[in-house]
Protein backbone atom coordinates (compact mmCIF):
# COMPACT_ATOMS: atom_id res chain seq x y z
CA UNK A 1 0.00 0.00 0.00
CA UNK A 2 1.14 3.54 -0.90
CA UNK A 3 2.06 6.01 1.93
CA UNK A 4 2.44 8.87 -0.34
CA UNK A 5 -0.98 11.15 -1.35
CA UNK A 6 0.79 12.77 -4.28
CA UNK A 7 -1.44 10.93 -6.83
CA UNK A 8 -4.78 10.23 -7.95
CA UNK A 9 -4.42 7.43 -10.35
CA UNK A 10 -1.92 8.27 -12.73
CA UNK A 11 -2.37 12.28 -12.13
CA UNK A 12 0.14 13.87 -10.20
CA UNK A 13 -0.85 16.28 -7.76
CA UNK A 14 2.76 18.36 -7.49
CA UNK A 15 2.26 19.12 -11.10
CA UNK A 16 0.47 22.19 -11.57
CA UNK A 17 -0.52 22.47 -15.61
CA UNK A 18 -2.45 25.85 -14.85
CA UNK A 19 -0.90 29.53 -14.75
CA UNK A 20 -2.86 30.26 -11.45
CA UNK A 21 -1.72 26.84 -10.09
CA UNK A 22 1.86 28.00 -10.77
CA UNK A 23 1.58 31.26 -9.53
CA UNK A 24 0.92 30.43 -6.36
CA UNK A 25 3.20 27.62 -6.09
CA UNK A 26 5.92 30.20 -6.63
CA UNK A 27 4.78 32.92 -4.29
CA UNK A 28 3.91 30.34 -1.71
CA UNK A 29 6.91 28.15 -1.78
CA UNK A 30 9.36 30.32 -0.11
CA UNK A 31 6.20 30.48 2.83
CA UNK A 32 6.71 26.48 3.36
CA UNK A 33 10.62 27.06 3.48
CA UNK A 34 10.60 29.42 6.03
CA UNK A 35 7.89 28.00 8.22
CA UNK A 36 7.87 24.07 6.82
CA UNK A 37 5.00 22.41 5.07
CA UNK A 38 2.33 21.57 7.64
CA UNK A 39 2.84 25.07 9.37
CA UNK A 40 2.25 26.18 5.48
CA UNK A 41 -1.25 24.01 5.04
CA UNK A 42 -2.73 24.76 8.69
CA UNK A 43 -1.68 28.43 8.03
CA UNK A 44 -3.11 28.80 4.20
CA UNK A 45 -6.02 26.86 5.56
CA UNK A 46 -6.72 29.52 8.98
CA UNK A 47 -6.26 32.20 5.62
CA UNK A 48 -9.30 30.43 3.52
CA UNK A 49 -11.60 29.97 6.44
CA UNK A 50 -11.95 33.51 6.20
CA UNK A 51 -12.41 33.93 2.81
CA UNK A 52 -14.65 31.25 3.13
CA UNK A 53 -16.89 33.43 5.11
CA UNK A 54 -16.34 36.72 3.16
CA UNK A 55 -17.03 34.45 0.57
CA UNK A 56 -20.60 33.57 2.10
CA UNK A 57 -21.20 36.93 3.09
CA UNK A 58 -20.64 38.25 -0.29
CA UNK A 59 -23.29 35.23 -1.26
CA UNK A 60 -25.65 36.45 0.47
CA UNK A 61 -25.76 39.79 -1.34
CA UNK A 62 -26.06 37.97 -4.79
CA UNK A 63 -28.86 36.07 -3.14
CA UNK A 64 -30.95 38.89 -2.47
CA UNK A 65 -30.07 40.39 -6.14
CA UNK A 66 -31.37 37.37 -7.40
CA UNK A 67 -34.35 37.42 -5.52
CA UNK A 68 -35.32 40.69 -6.63
CA UNK A 69 -34.88 40.33 -10.03
CA UNK A 70 -37.24 36.87 -9.14
CA UNK A 71 -34.58 34.16 -11.32
CA UNK A 72 -33.69 31.56 -9.38
CA UNK A 73 -35.54 31.68 -6.64
CA UNK A 74 -39.12 31.48 -8.84
CA UNK A 75 -38.11 27.95 -8.01
CA UNK A 76 -38.95 27.91 -4.84
CA UNK A 77 -42.63 28.12 -4.29
CA UNK A 78 -42.82 25.16 -7.09
CA UNK A 79 -40.33 23.30 -5.44
CA UNK A 80 -41.90 23.09 -1.90
CA UNK A 81 -45.56 22.63 -3.69
CA UNK A 82 -43.52 19.42 -5.01
CA UNK A 83 -42.37 18.29 -2.32
CA UNK A 84 -45.66 18.78 -0.32
CA UNK A 85 -47.29 16.79 -3.01
CA UNK A 86 -44.92 13.62 -2.77
CA UNK A 87 -45.15 13.17 1.04
CA UNK A 88 -46.60 10.56 2.70
CA UNK A 89 -46.24 8.87 6.54
CA UNK A 90 -43.61 6.61 5.93
CA UNK A 91 -41.64 8.87 3.85
CA UNK A 92 -41.69 11.88 5.94
CA UNK A 93 -40.44 9.48 8.56
CA UNK A 94 -37.55 8.16 6.66
CA UNK A 95 -36.72 11.31 5.24
CA UNK A 96 -36.78 13.25 8.79
CA UNK A 97 -34.39 10.01 10.42
CA UNK A 98 -32.06 10.46 7.45
CA UNK A 99 -31.80 14.62 7.15
CA UNK A 100 -30.63 13.84 11.47
CA UNK A 101 -27.40 12.41 10.18
CA UNK A 102 -26.25 16.02 8.08
CA UNK A 103 -27.64 17.81 11.57
CA UNK A 104 -25.21 19.59 14.25
CA UNK A 105 -24.91 16.70 16.06
CA UNK A 106 -24.94 13.91 13.54
CA UNK A 107 -22.69 15.58 11.31
CA UNK A 108 -19.59 16.10 13.58
CA UNK A 109 -19.85 12.69 15.45
CA UNK A 110 -20.00 11.26 11.84
CA UNK A 111 -16.99 13.37 10.67
CA UNK A 112 -14.70 12.68 13.89
CA UNK A 113 -15.08 8.93 13.36
CA UNK A 114 -13.87 8.57 9.82
CA UNK A 115 -11.71 10.72 11.00
CA UNK A 116 -9.96 8.82 13.41
CA UNK A 117 -10.24 5.63 11.56
CA UNK A 118 -8.50 7.09 8.31
CA UNK A 119 -5.94 8.84 10.58
CA UNK A 120 -4.92 5.28 11.97
CA UNK A 121 -5.83 3.37 8.84
CA UNK A 122 -3.47 5.65 7.11
CA UNK A 123 -1.05 6.15 9.78
CA UNK A 124 -0.97 9.76 8.76
CA UNK A 125 -2.23 13.64 10.73
CA UNK A 126 -3.25 14.64 7.07
CA UNK A 127 -7.24 13.30 7.75
CA UNK A 128 -7.18 15.17 11.03
CA UNK A 129 -6.06 18.59 9.62
CA UNK A 130 -8.39 18.54 6.54
CA UNK A 131 -11.40 16.75 7.71
CA UNK A 132 -11.68 19.32 11.00
CA UNK A 133 -10.19 22.34 8.84
CA UNK A 134 -13.10 21.73 5.69
CA UNK A 135 -15.93 21.22 8.12
CA UNK A 136 -14.51 24.31 10.65
CA UNK A 137 -14.84 26.44 6.96
CA UNK A 138 -18.07 25.14 6.09
CA UNK A 139 -19.59 26.58 9.75
CA UNK A 140 -17.84 29.63 8.98
CA UNK A 141 -19.85 29.90 5.60
CA UNK A 142 -22.85 28.63 7.36
CA UNK A 143 -23.12 31.10 10.23
CA UNK A 144 -21.51 33.95 8.29
CA UNK A 145 -24.53 33.62 5.30
CA UNK A 146 -27.07 33.46 7.88
CA UNK A 147 -26.16 36.50 10.12
CA UNK A 148 -26.05 38.44 6.51
CA UNK A 149 -29.63 37.53 5.59
CA UNK A 150 -31.77 36.09 7.93
CA UNK A 151 -34.09 34.67 6.01
CA UNK A 152 -37.10 32.66 7.54
CA UNK A 153 -37.97 29.64 6.44
CA UNK A 154 -41.13 28.15 4.60
CA UNK A 155 -44.49 28.39 6.59
CA UNK A 156 -44.61 25.77 9.02
CA UNK A 157 -47.88 24.54 7.91
CA UNK A 158 -45.76 23.33 4.94
CA UNK A 159 -43.07 21.63 6.79
CA UNK A 160 -42.71 18.32 8.73
CA UNK A 161 -42.31 18.26 12.54
CA UNK A 162 -39.46 18.89 14.37
CA UNK A 163 -39.68 22.59 13.24
CA UNK A 164 -36.34 24.57 13.23
CA UNK A 165 -36.44 28.47 13.62
CA UNK A 166 -33.16 29.48 12.56
CA UNK A 167 -32.19 31.74 9.75
CA UNK A 168 -32.72 29.63 6.42
CA UNK A 169 -30.25 30.72 4.16
CA UNK A 170 -27.81 28.55 3.83
CA UNK A 171 -28.47 25.47 4.53
CA UNK A 172 -26.31 24.11 6.53
CA UNK A 173 -27.16 20.54 6.57
CA UNK A 174 -26.26 20.68 2.51
CA UNK A 175 -23.22 22.45 2.72
CA UNK A 176 -21.99 20.59 5.24
CA UNK A 177 -22.65 17.26 3.92
CA UNK A 178 -21.05 18.48 0.39
CA UNK A 179 -18.01 19.40 2.43
CA UNK A 180 -17.71 16.40 4.89
CA UNK A 181 -18.08 13.94 2.22
CA UNK A 182 -16.29 15.81 -0.37
CA UNK A 183 -13.39 15.32 1.56
CA UNK A 184 -13.68 12.23 3.02
CA UNK A 185 -14.07 11.18 -1.09
CA UNK A 186 -10.84 12.73 -1.49
CA UNK A 187 -8.72 11.26 0.63
CA UNK A 188 -10.24 7.49 -0.47
CA UNK A 189 -9.53 8.41 -3.56
CA UNK A 190 -5.74 9.44 -2.81
CA UNK A 191 -5.08 5.85 -1.58
CA UNK A 192 -7.44 3.87 -4.00
CA UNK A 193 -5.64 2.05 -7.10
CA UNK A 194 -8.81 0.88 -9.43
CA UNK A 195 -10.29 4.27 -11.80
CA UNK A 196 -13.70 2.10 -10.72
CA UNK A 197 -13.37 2.15 -7.28
CA UNK A 198 -12.78 6.18 -6.98
CA UNK A 199 -15.68 6.54 -9.59
CA UNK A 200 -18.04 4.54 -7.19
CA UNK A 201 -16.28 6.81 -4.29
CA UNK A 202 -16.93 9.82 -5.80
CA UNK A 203 -20.49 9.28 -7.05
CA UNK A 204 -21.65 8.07 -3.52
CA UNK A 205 -20.15 10.84 -2.12
CA UNK A 206 -22.26 13.66 -4.48
CA UNK A 207 -25.61 11.05 -3.99
CA UNK A 208 -24.64 11.67 -0.04
CA UNK A 209 -24.47 16.17 -0.68
CA UNK A 210 -27.37 16.04 -3.39
CA UNK A 211 -29.82 13.83 -0.94
CA UNK A 212 -29.31 15.74 1.80
CA UNK A 213 -29.62 18.59 0.23
CA UNK A 214 -33.15 17.46 -1.49
CA UNK A 215 -34.51 16.00 1.76
CA UNK A 216 -34.48 19.78 3.04
CA UNK A 217 -36.78 20.83 0.60
CA UNK A 218 -38.83 17.30 1.29
CA UNK A 219 -39.34 18.15 4.57
CA UNK A 220 -39.90 22.04 4.40
CA UNK A 221 -37.07 22.93 6.47
CA UNK A 222 -35.15 25.35 3.43
CA UNK A 223 -36.22 26.82 0.50
CA UNK A 224 -34.64 25.05 -2.96
CA UNK A 225 -32.43 28.53 -3.10
CA UNK A 226 -30.65 27.84 0.51
CA UNK A 227 -29.87 23.88 -1.02
CA UNK A 228 -28.51 25.64 -4.21
CA UNK A 229 -26.41 28.06 -2.64
CA UNK A 230 -25.01 25.85 -0.36
CA UNK A 231 -24.00 23.21 -3.06
CA UNK A 232 -22.31 26.33 -4.68
CA UNK A 233 -20.26 27.25 -1.60
CA UNK A 234 -19.57 24.09 -0.52
CA UNK A 235 -18.09 23.15 -3.67
CA UNK A 236 -15.58 26.46 -3.92
CA UNK A 237 -14.43 25.66 -0.35
CA UNK A 238 -13.97 22.08 -1.01
CA UNK A 239 -11.99 23.14 -3.82
CA UNK A 240 -9.85 25.25 -1.48
CA UNK A 241 -8.97 22.96 0.85
CA UNK A 242 -8.07 20.28 -1.93
CA UNK A 243 -5.97 22.78 -3.49
CA UNK A 244 -4.18 23.61 -0.02
CA UNK A 245 -3.42 20.06 -0.07
CA UNK A 246 -1.69 20.00 -3.19
CA UNK A 247 0.12 23.15 -2.50
CA UNK A 248 1.59 21.18 0.90
CA UNK A 249 1.80 18.19 -1.07
CA UNK A 250 4.47 20.30 -3.54
CA UNK A 251 6.33 21.82 -0.94
CA UNK A 252 6.97 18.62 1.01
CA UNK A 253 8.17 16.84 -2.33
CA UNK A 254 10.29 19.50 -3.20
CA UNK A 255 11.59 19.76 0.30
CA UNK A 256 12.09 16.11 0.44
CA UNK A 257 13.81 16.31 -3.34
CA UNK A 258 15.82 19.40 -2.07
CA UNK A 259 16.68 17.10 1.23
CA UNK A 260 18.04 14.42 -1.14
CA UNK A 261 20.26 16.26 -3.39
CA UNK A 262 24.15 15.51 -1.86
CA UNK A 263 25.45 18.94 -0.74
Amino acid sequence: MPTDDDHVGQRNLTSWVTPVGRFLVRRLEPLARWIGPYAALLLIIGIGGGIAALLAAASAEVYEAVVESDDVAVLDRPMLDLAVSLRQDWLDTAVTWYTTIGGPVGMPIIAVVIMVLLALHRRSWTPVILIPAAGFGSLLMTVAGKDAIGRLRPPLEFAVPPYETSPSFPSGHSLNALVIAGIVAYLLVLRQHRARTRVLTVALAVVFAVTMGLSRVYLGHHWFTDVLVAWTLGTAWLAVVVTVHRLFLTFQSSGSAEDATPG
